[in-house]
């Protein structure tokens, strides 16, 4: 049997999927991104094995290595951009996708695709924390909540605040005087969720909202996010059947198969 590895090494998560010849998934992890590119990239490949009842000691036939720390791993035989990778893990697991959005550690992405699961135009914001996971938790670390309480209070509001800074440095500030001022917790939540909401909106008018419409990353787990976005565009995401958080995995490991047969 081949096995061909995809490895995702984003700013706060590892990430390994693992596919054989026939691009059935055999198993897969996400682990925290801690102690260097090696460290994270053996953890993640350890736990994925393990998941997949393999031998921690087998070797894949084929590696390739995205995200942000893909130039520091050297056991790879390519590395290939976290946008395609994006691109063609979310394709793979549901095939109608067409628009992404994926919200990572540090940045946000909105990626067109064609029918193949190719690029097509994208956005990405990456030089500000606004918009991205990182967002979400200084804020919830002000309001003294975990990330998951965020998302359950935005849910609950019936009168979501205005957050008018676009900068998270004044956002934050913002969020500190509606705390000061008594706003009740769930609107202040709502509030925070519909700016990014917002944020998002515009970059995915500058690609162009073709449906099907993802949402990928680390915060695809936040509903309030989701019903947000949905409400904003007027459109259903459509749900993925495994885990949003490994597509840029899971798209390097369908590289991985499709280079190998070629080579």
């Amino acid at each position: 049997m081949a096995i061909y590895e995809g490895l995702d090494l984003g700013s706060t998560t590892g990430k390994v999927v693992l596919i054989d010849e026939t691009k059935k998934i055999l198993g897969w992890s996400i682990v925290p991104s801690i102690g260097g590119p090696d460290k994270v990239a053996q953890a993640a490949k350890e736990e994925a094995y393990r998941n997949a009842g393999l031998s921690l000691d087998t070797e894949p036939d084929y590696l390739i290595a995205t995200g942000y720390g893909r130039n520091s791993y050297q056991k790879k035989n390519e590395e290939i951009s976290e946008i395609s990778c994006h691109a063609l893990g979310a394709f793979s697991a549901h095939p109608a996708t067409r628009t992404i959005v994926d919200i990572g550690g540090q940045d946000c992405k909105v990626i067109s695709l064609n029918g193949r699961g190719r690029v097509m135009d994208f956005q990405m914001n990456d030089r500000c924390s606004a918009g991205t996971g990182r967002f979400f938790e200084v804020i919830a670390k002000v309001l003294g909540i975990t990330l998951d309480d965020l998302s359950k209070y935005a849910l609950q509001s019936t009168n979501p605040c205005t957050i008018s800074k676009q900068c998270s440095v004044f956002a934050e500030s913002e969020v500190i005087t509606l705390v000061n001022d008594n706003v009740p917790l769930p609107d202040i939540c709502a509030g925070v969720t519909d700016s990014i909401a917002r944020r998002i909106r515009g970059m995915i008018f500058k690609v162009g909202l073709e449906e099907d419409l993802v949402l990928t990353g680390g915060c695809a787990r936040n509903k309030a996010l989701a019903t947000a976005l949905e409400n904003l565009m007027n459109v259903k995401l459509a749900p993925l059947p495994i885990n949003p958080q490994i597509m840029g995995a899971l798209g390097a490991a369908m590289f991985a198969a499709e280079h190998a047969q070629k080579a």
